[in-house]
């Protein structure tokens, strides 16, 4: 008879390893007793460090909802929402606001850019809020905007630039504190088709590059391509 070989160290971390994001049976109600949504229902989900994952749905599905609760904005009225090992559902508010700005990264519709700030100066404003703008975050911000082809436009302001180029600014942004969790929300909706693909060839490459588990809700079908796994979300499920 033939022994299996050995489990590995390695091997059996990797076998174990927690998914950066796990949502479990979460549930979400919102409105008051007569007019009570159900905008998520018994969702359970679960992203790995470096899987790019595309969550598709009609309007009113339940897809910001979905963001809101894995990013800890909103608490679930049932369930569990784990992100980099720590239940967000448990944590105190002041906690789960250090534990977000720490762990997980935003990129928004519209960029939300601050009118006022360099692309350059968008990137290191993460940084200055968590107490983190050092040499380092200099750095990780000239870097970002190189990989991302910003590095040209480092001194202009958001009304100087495209709307493709304020969007490759927020992702940049996003990702300039290293988070462990990505969310992304609606990234092309305000973009051509070409630059629709730019953005979601580069939310690809960006999540490998840095290992990140990122979650994009989108009603843009022809990108889904981009993703490493599709999900529907319907009603408040995932089917």
């Amino acid at each position: 008879m033939t022994r299996p070989a050995p489990t590995t160290s390695a091997e059996a971390d990797d076998a174990t390893a927690a998914p950066a994001l796990r949502m479990t049976g979460v549930t979400l109600r919102l409105g008051s007793d007569e007019q009570q949504v159900t905008a998520l229902d018994q969702v359970t989900l679960a992203v790995t460090a470096g899987e790019f994952l595309a969550v598709t749905g009609p309007s009113g599905s339940g897809k910001s909802s979905l963001l809101a609760v894995a990013g800890g904005l909103q608490t679930p009225t049932e369930g569990t929402v784990h992100v980099a090992g720590a239940d967000l559902t448990t944590l105190t508010e002041r906690r789960r606001t250090a534990h977000r700005r720490q762990h997980i990264g935003y990129v928004f519709q519209n960029a939300n850019l601050m009118a006022s700030l360099t692309a350059v100066e968008q990137l290191l404003l993460p940084a200055h809020l968590a107490g983190r703008l050092d040499n380092a975050a200099r750095t990780r911000a000239a870097e970002l905007l190189e990989a991302v082809g910003m590095a040209h436009r480092a001194d202009r302001r958001p009304h100087q630039m495209s709307g493709g180029e304020r969007q490759r600014i927020g992702l940049a942004r996003a990702l300039v504190l290293s988070p462990v969790v990505l969310l992304v929300d609606e990234p092309t909706s305000a973009l051509d088709r070409a630059r629709a693909r730019d953005v979601a060839d580069l939310l690809a490459e960006q999540t490998r590059k840095n290992n990140t588990a990122t979650v994009m809700v989108t009603h843009d079908t022809e990108i889904l391509d981009a993703a490493d796994r599709v999900l529907t979300l319907r009603d408040g499920r995932l089917i």
